[in-house]
């Protein structure tokens, strides 16, 4: 039985054409993953932030988010001790920053140009690998198609 709780078997039987079975039960799936998935989103934004903290602790807004702040580090790699701060986790390189009005300062996570331009051109190469493999797919399918019609023509001139 399906995910969903609609008896298929039942429109296997009933159905005319039983090749839109298949699709009729993808439709099922589908429905069924999208309202499982809907209901879980909305079960997290149902929680406030202080519920969401593991420690019991309530979270506090950095201060570069409320207020002006200016850089006093620009971006560069985390060391190894600030590895596992929650700064570093996302991207793996942080800027040190001064708040104009609580003279504090923090870490904020920031992106390397560097590490941008890697992963750009680490894209633009897969991309170009799956056109390559796409491409090589249609001239083999189009080689295939081309020999059957060949063959259909030939089977015709013979039983002339």
């Amino acid at each position: 039985m399906p995910v969903c709780c609609v008896d298929t078997s039942r429109l296997v039987r009933q159905t005319k054409h039983p090749q839109n079975v298949w699709a009729v039960q993808c439709f099922f799936l589908w429905t069924a993953f999208c309202s499982l998935t809907g209901s879980v989103r909305l079960a997290e934004g149902s929680f406030s932030k202080a519920e969401k903290n593991s420690g019991g602790l309530v979270v506090t807004t950095p201060c570069w988010h409320v207020e002006e702040f200016v850089i006093a580090r620009e971006c560069a790699p985390c060391s190894v001790l600030q590895a596992i701060t929650t700064e570093c986790i996302t991207t793996g390189f942080v800027e040190q920053v001064n708040c104009a009005k609580s003279r504090k300062d923090e870490y904020k996570s920031c992106r390397s140009a560097v590490m941008e331009k890697h992963l750009f051109w680490k894209f633009v190469g897969g991309m170009m690998g799956a056109a390559a493999a796409f491409a090589l797919v249609v001239v083999y399918r189009q080689r295939t198609l081309d020999g059957r019609a060949l063959e259909k023509v030939r089977k015709q001139i013979e039983s002339i």
